[in-house]
């Protein structure tokens, strides 16, 4: 029992020792064995076993020579980015969006599918579609695949606990990918994805705390604490949208009346503008299309770079209740740093004006002013970057 036992402890330190080398050298993109060896406190011939082992499996490799101190110049490593392939999944938005991209969070292919009305087994074969389209231009080994998913997600069993928009209620998403394509799979609410996204890639790339407001078709923050992602006790951290702010408003997607989400987005943007452009045939939205109906946020955002004073106006009203909702995130969480992503963050600058003077106004002054809210530079990929970083925190440990 006891050889049993020391061949475990032996094993999982080799695993933790080769996992551990690995994210030095994907951190300091190049770096010598000495220097390894110097940073992790593990012998050398620990570390140089350990390395050849990664350029044995085709992880890393030798780029040539650093500068030296008086003798030989040491052999400089890097990971080979391309060596792997990941998957990343968005199921957010009106179409599914996927990539294959490589360790470095570099998109090597897209892929989407538009989103038809239909019941929760229709969204789920458009991923299957999607997924196959992916999975059929992978040129390299798979690591495996991470889906960014609207709604309340268990990301421990990979569950979708509850997802109003594409009729899914407890749906074991994760169990059934991996059974379909024999594969590890991770699966996450798409604000929790998309902070791990700015996390890992963005701006504010390791900052111990951060908060991503996501605002697209539904709205929800991503709460990175300590450097850690923070779920809630019931996964269900950061659900802002479903949170009422207009008394005897409209009934939202949840059932409830006046939640966030009904007057913040893209889906409350386009009602408005269409709206707008039925009541007023003067309209500059009309000259971006034919009829109310063809209206999209694309089009809203060419009538509002084109100066549109009304749709202008809208974007006022959306930033006044994202202020409010962001002077609650600082008075609750003391983050310094907040960010605006998802399709509507694509109004820029004058969204973030009344953002932050409801911010100002509404939250304490002392923290309202050492906060920083701006606009997150990840775009349109940010779930389906967060997605890809997932199977980097898991699979290899770089995160």
């Amino acid at each position: 029992m006891n050889k049993i036992l020391q061949k475990a402890t032996h094993e999982q330190t080799k695993i933790h020792n080769k996992n551990l080398v690995l994210k030095i050298i994907y951190d300091h993109r190049e770096v010598s064995r000495a220097d390894i060896a110097r940073i992790t406190y593990l012998t050398p011939p620990t570390v140089s076993t350990t390395v050849a082992e990664l350029i044995e499996e085709g992880l890393v490799e030798e780029t040539g020579y650093g500068p030296s101190a008086g003798g030989k110049p040491p052999t400089l490593l890097r990971v080979v980015d391309d060596s792997r392939h990941l998957i990343g999944i968005d199921l957010a938005n009106s179409e599914f969006r996927g990539a294959v991209i490589n360790l470095r969070g570099q998109i090597i292919y897209q892929a989407s599918v538009p989103v038809t009305p239909g019941d929760g087994q229709t969204a789920l074969e458009l991923v299957y579609q999607l997924m196959d389209r992916l999975i059929a231009a992978v040129s390299r080994p798979l690591l495996g695949i991470g889906v960014g998913t609207p709604g309340l997600v268990d990301a421990q069993r990979g569950v979708v606990r509850k997802a109003v928009n594409l009729d899914w209620q407890d749906l074991p998403l994760r169990d059934l990918l991996e059974t379909r394509y024999n594969l590890p799979v991770f699966v996450a609410n798409d604000s929790h994805v998309a902070a791990v996204a700015e996390y890992v890639f963005g701006q504010e790339r390791k900052r111990a705390n951060l908060i991503i407001l996501k605002v697209g078709r539904g709205v929800s923050a991503g709460i990175v604490l300590n450097g850690r992602l923070h779920y809630g006790d019931g996964s269900g951290a950061g659900e802002i949208g479903h949170v009422r702010v207009v008394e005897q408003g409209a009934l939202c997607s949840c059932g409830h009346y006046g939640c966030l989400e009904t007057v913040t987005s893209s889906r409350f943007i386009v009602e408005r503008a269409r709206a707008i452009a039925q009541e007023n045939s003067h309209s500059l939205l009309h000259q971006f299309a034919p009829t109310p109906e063809a209206i999209t946020t694309d089009v809203v955002i060419q009538a509002f770079e084109a100066g549109d004073e009304e749709v202008r106006q809208i974007i006022a009203e959306v930033g006044h209740y994202l202020g409010v909702a962001v002077a609650n995130l600082v008075g609750t969480l003391n983050i310094q740093s907040i960010l605006i992503g998802g399709r509507v963050a694509r109004f820029g600058e004058p969204l973030l004006e009344p953002i932050r003077q409801e911010m100002n106004q509404r939250a304490m002054s002392m923290l309202a002013d050492e906060t920083q809210v701006s606009l997150s530079r990840l775009g349109q990929e940010i779930v389906i970057l967060g997605a890809a970083a997932l199977i980097l925190t898991h699979e290899l440990s770089l995160i």
